[in-house]
């Protein structure tokens, strides 16, 4: 591979990486009677429109259908990919 072919695929598996970050943190909204789209708002009020996020609720299953995810889990994913503000209304959320 040559550095070009190299660097897209690092950029490649970072996206699918922070697209299963973004299911994660949306799965455990569905677990815990929360909106991940008012959560995802509040930490990131400028952006109000993600296609990550979106795609991701298409993914998610029921509460009861769902494996548990625990806070620590969750707030370690985010912490993975610097995602401080969402980590914080998560935290606020956890209450």
């Amino acid at each position: 591979m040559n550095n070009k072919e190299v660097e897209q695929k690092i950029i490649e598996n970072y996206q699918k990486d922070e697209n299963m970050m973004i299911l994660v943190f949306a799965q455990w909204c569905v677990n815990n009677d929360l909106d991940p789209v008012k959560l995802y708002s509040k930490a990131y009020p400028n952006q109000r429109k993600n296609p990550a996020l979106a795609q991701a609720l298409k993914l998610t299953v029921s509460k009861e259908e769902a494996g548990e995810i625990s806070n620590d889990t969750l707030l370690g994913v985010l912490s993975l990919f610097g995602n401080d503000d969402l980590a914080i209304v998560v935290t606020e959320a956890i209450g």
